[in-house]
C-alpha cells in the first residue's frame, strides 16, 4: 500500500517526495512509514524495485485471450509492455535525475545491478540491448530457462534443457519470462510461422525495444517512428509489397 501510494509521486517528485507527501497519499500517518522502512532511501528503493518488476505487466499478458486474432494478441502485448517500460523509465529516471544512486533490484531497466540512467527523452530507461544480460539469443540456445505454462499448462523447456533457470529476481530472468509469455500468445498460431514461436517472440520483443530505446531525436528520424500496428504488420508480413517478390 505504501509503496503503490508513493509511486505516482516518486514520478513527480524524484527523490525530493517527501514521507509526509506519502503518508498522505497512502492515508497513513507518517510514522507507519518508518516502521515499515528504516528510511525513506529504503523506501524509494522499494518503489525502484516495484516498477522495473514484471509481475504486474506479465499477469496483463497472462490475461489476453488467445480466441482473439494474431494480430490483436500482438497488439494487446505490445501496449502492455509499452506502458511498463514507460512506468519503469519514469520512475527511475525521476529518482536519477533528482539524484538518488542506491541501486535497485534487478529489472528490465538496469545494468548490473544499476538502473539506466535517463535517456535524454525525459528519463525512459534504456531497454535492454542484448549484450549484457538484456533479451536472451533469438535463437533460444542460451541462458534459457524451463518456460512454465501460466494458463494452466504442463511447464516445458523451451530448449530441452533442465535445471539452467537464471537466478531468481535476476534482470535475464524477467526477460526470460517476458518473452516466455510472449510465446505463450504465439503458440496457437504456430503453423502458421516459417519460425519457431520462440523465435518470432524474440523478434517481437527485440523490435518492440528497439523502438522503445530510439531517441526521437535521431539524425535518421526524418519520419516518424514506427507505430506499433506497423511494429506487427512488420513482424507478421515484413516490408514487401509482394512477400517472396525481391
Amino acid at each position: 500500500m505504501i509503496v503503490a501510494a508513493a509511486l505516482p509521486l516518486v514520478a513527480d517528485y524524484g527523490a525530493a517526495v517527501t514521507t509526509s507527501q506519502i503518508a498522505r497519499a497512502a492515508g497513513i500517518g507518517e510514522g507507519t512509514i518508518f516502521r515499515a522502512f528504516k528510511d525513506k532511501d529504503e523506501l524509494l528503493d522499494a518503489c525502484v524495485t516495484e516498477a522495473v518488476g514484471t509481475d504486474h505487466v506479465l499477469r496483463e499478458l497472462a490475461s489476453i485471450s488467445l480466441d482473439e486474432p494474431l494480430a490483436a494478441r500482438l497488439a494487446e502485448a505490445a501496449e502492455a509492455l509499452h506502458a511498463h517500460v514507460e512506468r519503469m523509465g519514469t520512475v527511475v529516471g525521476a529518482l536519477h535525475a533528482s539524484g538518488h544512486r542506491r541501486g535497485p533490484a534487478p529489472g528490465i531497466g538496469s545494468r548490473g545491478g544499476e538502473t539506466a540512467p535517463p535517456d535524454g527523452r525525459g528519463g525512459e530507461a534504456a531497454p535492454p540491448d542484448g549484450r549484457d544480460g538484456g533479451l536472451p539469443p533469438p535463437d533460444g540456445r542460451d541462458r534459457e530457462a524451463p518456460r512454465p505454462n501460466r494458463r494452466g499448462g504442463e511447464a516445458s523447456p523451451s530448449n530441452g534443457r533442465e535445471g539452467q533457470a537464471p537466478p531468481p529476481g535476476s534482470r535475464t530472468q524477467s526477460l526470460t519470462a517476458l518473452r516466455n509469455a510472449v510465446i505463450e500468445l504465439l503458440e496457437p498460431d504456430r503453423t502458421a510461422f516459417r519460425l519457431s514461436p520462440e523465435k518470432v517472440a524474440a523478434a517481437f520483443l527485440g523490435l518492440l525495444f528497439t523502438r522503445l530505446q530510439a531517441p526521437a531525436s535521431a539524425p535518421e528520424a526524418d519520419a516518424p517512428p514506427l507505430t506499433l500496428d506497423e511494429l506487427i504488420a512488420i513482424l507478421l508480413h515484413g516490408t514487401l509489397n509482394a512477400p517472396g517478390s525481391a
